[in-house]
């Protein structure tokens, strides 16, 4: 197993939200608070300890197979959404409109921090990094009702910069303010990931 070691590299949570029906709207709900559990956010979309796969792993399994949920969270970094509204000609981008469960500031290209990563709180409370979360759609309407003809620019502009999608590894309460200690796993690329990919 990869030895987790802690870095000099801490976060803020500046913006906590909660997708509380995604059939109506992807906007979030910004909230002071969120409690995680191990199912993800209390009262989120996409909470479950489960999910039905979608096109992200049709490689692996048929349309709405019942999977394990590592997308509990989505989280971006403040760094990146001010370089997708510039992208896009705005001032700001609200990350309710993307619905965001989570904004941090300090980490560096944090989009690209390695799957397997920690993000823990001082009182504990971890989540585990999947993977970046590639840009979509989805927010384009959202953004659109505020912004008339912007939603287009959103995924293109957001190339590289959408954040990632985390699971709970320890439950807890995350709190705007909150500082996070970024730990990263001591392993290497693996030598043979262009012969894979081929």
């Amino acid at each position: 197993m990869p030895v987790l070691k802690p870095c000099d590299v801490w976060a803020e949570i500046v913006w906590l939200g909660r997708v509380d029906d995604r059939a109506a709207t992807l906007a979030a709900t910004p909230l002071p608070e969120l409690h995680a559990t191990f199912a993800g956010v209390e009262g989120e979309e996409h909470a479950g300890l489960t999910r039905p796969s979608c096109s992200r792993v049709t490689a692996q399994y048929p349309r709405n197979t019942e999977i394990r949920n590592t997308r509990q969270f989505s989280i971006l970094a403040q760094e990146d959404l001010d370089a997708i509204a510039a992208a896009m000609g705005l001032d700001s981008l609200d990350p309710a409109w993307v619905g965001a469960s989570m904004v941090v500031k300090g980490i560096p290209d944090f989009s690209h921090v390695p799957p397997s990563s920690r993000l823990q709180a001082g009182s504990g409370a971890t989540l585990v990094v999947d993977i970046e979360n590639r840009p979509c759609t989805l927010p384009a309407k959202v953004i659109d009702a505020v912004h008339p003809g912007a939603g287009k620019l959103f995924k293109p502009a957001a190339k590289g910069k959408r954040g990632i999608t985390a699971w709970v590894e320890r439950e807890g309460v995350f709190r705007l303010g909150d500082r996070l200690r970024l730990h990263v796993p001591d392993q290497p690329v693996w030598a043979h990931l262009a012969e894979v990919r081929g």
